[in-house]
């Protein structure tokens, strides 16, 4: 979008990238002040979708991010790795099996009681979302 300085954006975006904002905030500060139903007009994504990635309800996919970060004007690639589209760890990978120690440890709290439990197959970072979700809520610290 025209009122974005392209450097300043593609910077947040990289820093934001390491983690400390995660996608739907993103997405919603880099929409700025353009309304929900101009983003709508000019990616075909609807309205309630993109509020819903906004505040968190639903992650979006692969080929929404692209059209919101070519609309944004930021780099695709490193939008799609911050919504969690990049390459997986291998399966057996420090990073990888220190994910699946968290999630299960989330899985077995007895307080994690929201919305439907995850079923069947997920990928590391599908994992690694759901503890840091639940590292946010409950300030407890499963990942380094």
């Amino acid at each position: 979008m025209d009122q974005h300085d392209d450097s300043m954006e593609q910077e947040e975006l990289r820093e934001d990238a390491q983690g400390y904002e995660d996608i739907g905030a993103l997405l919603r500060r880099l929409r700025g002040r353009v309304s929900l139903r101009e983003v709508t007009r000019r990616t075909g994504v609807s309205t309630s979708y993109l509020s819903q990635i906004e505040r968190g309800v639903s992650q979006p996919g692969a080929n929404v991010i692209r059209k919101l970060a070519e609309l944004y004007n930021v780099d695709a690639q490193q939008l799609l790795r911050r919504a969690g589209h990049g390459p997986q760890p291998g399966p057996y990978t420090d990073e990888a099996m220190d994910v699946e120690r968290a999630y299960r440890f989330v899985l077995d709290d007895p307080a994690f009681r929201v919305g439907t439990r995850p079923d069947g197959p997920m990928t590391v970072n599908a994992k690694r979302f759901i503890v840091e979700m639940y590292e946010k809520f409950t300030g407890k610290r499963l990942l380094e």
